[in-house]
């Protein structure tokens, strides 16, 4: 059953009365297939209108959404022969961030991302996808991992930021995530990451500092939250769509200023809408991606990643 967000209340009551009008036609002589055939086009039709004018605070709602799909439906739908490997060797294994050796269309990869999990008790194991120092020392051992192996590394990026606990700060969290970073500039391998939900705060960067970044059509990424930036400008996170819309979180605004890459596009209605359909575009769009960069030398793809960051700003 699909769960509709706030903005989407004149479809909801369109699906609403198209429901009514099939359990009404059930075992009734009367013909109505032609009035429901009527309302389905006219909610299809709003449907799109309205995913084709998102304001910013709207995109991060759908960025959001419960039934958006994360980590473990991509590598269900676009991976194969997915093998997790868990831990730092430092301190015990952190189940925000996932990876571990996949292949994609044949070609073998290291796969790292985020999980937020999709009901009460899997968010809660997964943290909500905010990693944890652990989390970001796995990520570091496996893209070095990688390096040795020769295997392109592609992330998943979908986290509000990381855990802001006490304990993740007294197992050095800045240090994990920076560290986490420039394991990623330093790479001798492919990578290429995705923004696939939130991309939030130093959190998201430290899977996502790739020389190719993508973005999924309705995600954002930005430095802090909308409710974040708002409650620090104006004491309160009411004025979070504003926020959004003066930060400049969306796919389409990042991929003008630079930011990243390619925007992959989703089903209208979101990806929640057709997750099978949004994981098949992803393939697709990090399959090229990593054709066009796998004989490139170590030397060139370091170098692409240093250019493409001192560059922002510029």
């Amino acid at each position: 059953m699909t769960a509709y967000l706030e903005f989407e209340k004149p479809v909801a009551k369109l699906d609403e009365r198209i429901a009514e009008l099939r359990s009404a036609s059930e075992g009734d002589e009367v013909d109505i297939a032609s009035e429901i055939t009527r309302l389905e086009a006219k909610s299809a039709d709003l449907l799109a209108t309205t995913y084709a004018s998102l304001t910013p605070w709207q995109k991060t709602q759908v960025a959001r959404h419960p039934n958006r799909p994360h980590l473990r439906d991509y590598i269900e739908h676009v991976f194969d022969d997915f093998v997790p490997l868990g831990g730092d060797r430092y301190y015990g294994d952190d189940d925000a961030i996932i990876g571990g050796f996949a292949r994609l269309n044949g070609r073998r990869v290291m796969l790292i991302g985020h999980e937020k999990g999709h009901n009460t008790e899997t968010r809660i194991k997964h943290n909500f996808g905010m990693g944890k120092p652990e989390g970001y020392r796995k990520a570091i051992r496996l893209m070095e991992m990688a390096g040795r192996f020769g295997l392109p590394v592609v992330t998943l990026v979908d986290t509000s930021g990381a855990f802001p606990g006490v304990e993740a700060e007294e197992r050095g969290q800045a240090e994990a995530i920076a560290r986490s970073t420039e394991a990623c500039l330093a790479l001798p391998v492919p990578m290429v990451a995705v923004i696939v939900g939130e991309g939030g705060s130093g959190g998201a960067v430290a899977l996502a500092s790739a020389e190719r970044v993508l973005m999924l059509e309705h995600a954002v990424y930005s430095v802090i939250s909308p409710e974040g930036c708002a409650s620090i400008l104006w004491r309160t996170a009411d004025k979070a769509p504003e926020a959004a819309q003066a930060m400049k979180v969306t796919a389409q605004h990042l991929k003008r200023l630079g930011v990243i890459d390619r925007i992959v596009k989703e089903p209208v209605g979101g990806a929640h809408r057709d997750p099978a359909a949004t994981a098949a575009n992803l393939g697709k769009a990090i399959s090229k991606e990593l054709d066009a960069m796998v004989e490139l030398p170590s030397e060139t793809l370091i170098r692409t990643r240093e250019e493409r960051f001192l560059q922002m700003g510029g």
